[in-house]
């Protein structure tokens, strides 16, 4: 059984940067297990343990400071782990029931059938991000989104989830075309990708398209928004190429900074 990786290595294997564990290192979060004399991190299978920890924290929505106090809290690795898998039984199985109700509303749509609105839904939860929502931009964020979201028609919702889905596929189509993030074609996504943030009650844009009007100084808010695609693999993946990494994210987020310097 190998006994030691090195920093490339387990970037790899975990699907992460040098970069991201030599940061995790200066702070504290990920020491490697020992440096050789060229200076070289190496990791055995204790931090192996320790950074699959680590990941499944960043996943359900824990930022570093909170990660290290859970770490730091919790003695046992095994019970700590069933915790997570647990968690991550709940995950799959709302994901189940959310690929569910999309096959059954394909199904019926290729059928001519009679949409059951009831089913539509199953596993979709919009209150998921409830917390991090409030930290980031206050309650009365969360509030005005959550009060949106609930009064929307059933044909509402699914027109809004059509919205993003298409957002997304077109800018992994312009990502993985080549084309330069300054392009009409990218530039055109960013554009509708923006017109959908200011019109989400709740969110920092929508509060500044109310306060200024129908073309709101959004840049700062924007370009943000953009480096938190690249930083934050929850949101990265939704922009995911087939190349894999973070390209599609990069890609995004420099067509949204040009996008915003140009229009504001």
């Amino acid at each position: 059984m190998q006994q030691g990786w090195s920093i490339q290595e387990i970037a790899r294997l975990a699907g992460t940067t040098s970069r991201t564990l030599r940061h995790y290192d200066d702070i504290g979060l990920l020491p490697p297990s020992r440096i050789a004399p060229n200076g070289y991190r190496h990791y055995d299978a204790a931090a192996l343990v320790r950074l699959q920890r680590i990941l499944l924290l960043r996943e359900l929505g824990l930022g570093l400071p909170q990660i290290s106090e859970v770490l730091d809290k919790e003695q046992s690795e095994t019970a700590a782990l069933r915790t997570h898998l647990a968690l991550l039984r709940e995950e799959q199985a709302r994901l189940a029931r959310q690929i569910a109700s999309v096959e059954s509303t394909i199904t019926a749509l290729k059928g001519g059938e009679e949409l059951m609105a009831e089913n539509m839904f199953d596993g979709f939860d919009h209150t998921q991000h409830k917390e991090e929502v409030e930290e980031r931009w206050g309650k009365k964020a969360y509030a005005d989104s959550d009060r949106w979201w609930r009064g929307m028609t059933d044909a509402e919702r699914t027109a809004w989830q059509q919205r993003v889905s298409d957002l997304g596929r077109d800018w992994i189509a312009a990502a993985e075309s080549g084309v330069d993030p300054a392009s009409a074609a990218a530039q055109d996504v960013a554009r509708r990708h923006v017109a959908w943030l200011t019109g989400v009650p709740g969110t920092p844009a929508a509060a500044l398209r109310q306060a200024q009007g129908p073309n709101p100084d959004v840049k700062g808010y924007v370009i943000g928004l953009g480096e938190m695609y690249v930083a934050d693999p929850r949101f990265g993946a939704n922009y995911a190429t087939s190349s894999g990494g973070t390209h599609g994210a990069e890609f995004v987020r420099d067509a949204l900074r040009i996008y915003a310097e140009g229009n504001q």
